[in-house]
């Protein structure tokens, strides 16, 4: 009864001061929104359970009384009210589990082909297609930001976002080393050959997240180049920014427009420097959080994609299945909830 009054209690607070006239200037608008809406809902929740239980109760009184007719219908409903406090005790035990407070935020995504030449590149454009289409049937909006392709097909680097609700929470565990073994279209002899590509997943940062100056910053422009080198623009339209206090750099091509390029450029920064101050916090993590979530080591073996044995097999909990196929279209459902379902154990303490 204690955690659920402080909850009523920060709710009331909360509806209150977004009530007041000036609530819309506070900067953290959008963050107290969420919140109140979180609190609702779990405020509900003990709200129907208090209902279940009282209905329990007055049913096993009935019971105890001399009304047959009424006896054998309170028979009838308490194993349905003992079956909805079940499920609704465990609704408050997921809703009340400590959650990521960035899950809410759209995901910025860096995929960089690795170890593995033309064929870590191939599959650098394999997995970009495989999020896309899962952000396609989850009804999240993707957008590339920057994107340097080969000359084969492949990619050296894109980075996209996804944009929906709880974009990050869905994608987040996708960040690490991708390990693809199988025979590339080039092999004549028929070798298995293994190749790496590397992804980066992180929150989209809101300027209110990061606090970036002015003079931290060192803005180099130049003339964008297409592949092999060829000049693609005739005025210095790309950015590149560093952030001299990390000396973490970030650079935009992709728009003809200096503009459109630095914005994209910063947007990518923000995250990245989120990202960093992420990592700093997971610190302290035991081991377990470490290995599901990452130490922000971009070295870290998360899955294998084997084709001749068509199964794929996420490392951190140790779930193997088969579908390469449908995997590569974008049908990672399972294996994203695997990993969500792990979190929660772990925050909830169980494992």
């Amino acid at each position: 009864m204690e955690v659920e009054q402080k909850l009523r209690t920060e709710l009331s607070e909360l509806t209150e001061a977004l009530s007041a006239p000036d609530a819309f200037n506070d900067p953290k608008i959008g963050e107290k929104n969420r919140r109140r809406a979180e609190l609702e809902e779990v405020v509900k929740a003990f709200d129907e359970k208090h209902l279940f239980e009282k209905q329990l109760a007055e049913s096993n009184e009935i019971l105890r009384g001399n009304d047959s007719e009424l006896s054998e219908l309170a028979k009838m409903e308490i194993p349905e009210l003992e079956e909805k406090i079940i499920i609704i005790e465990e609704r408050l035990t997921e809703l009340l589990t400590p959650k990521d407070p960035n899950d809410h935020k759209n995901a910025v995504i860096e995929i960089r082909a690795g170890a593995g030449g033309d064929e870590a590149g191939l599959f650098a454009a394999e997995l970009l297609r495989m999020y896309l289409r899962y952000c396609e049937t989850h009804s999240l909006k993707t957008e590339i930001m920057s994107e340097n392709a080969n000359d084969n097909g492949g990619y050296k680097e894109v980075i996209f976002l996804a944009k929906g609700e709880e974009a990050y929470k869905q994608l987040k565990f996708e960040g690490g080393v991708h390990r693809v073994q199988r025979v590339p279209a080039t092999e004549s002899q028929g070798r298995i050959h293994t190749s790496t590509v590397t992804v980066a997943v992180m929150p989209e940062a809101e300027e209110t997240d990061i606090d970036i100056k002015e003079a931290d910053l060192k803005v180099d422009t130049y003339r964008a180049s297409g592949h092999g080198g060829q000049s693609v623009n005739t005025t210095d339209s790309a950015v590149r920014i560093t952030h001299l206090p990390t000396g973490v750099v970030v650079t935009n091509q992709d728009e003809k427009s200096q503009i459109k390029n630095k914005l994209k450029a910063m947007s990518v920064l923000r995250s990245r420097l989120l990202q960093r101050q992420i990592d700093e916090d997971n610190a302290s993590l035991s081991a377990q959080r470490k290995s599901l979530i990452g130490s922000g080591d971009r070295s870290e073996k998360i899955r294998t994609y084997n084709f001749p044995q068509d199964r794929i097999t996420d490392h951190r909990v140790n779930y193997s299945r088969s579908g390469i196929p449908g995997a590569m279209n974008g049908d990672i459902e399972d294996i994203i909830a695997k990993l969500q379902s792990y979190e929660s154990q772990l925050a909830r303490g169980d494992s």
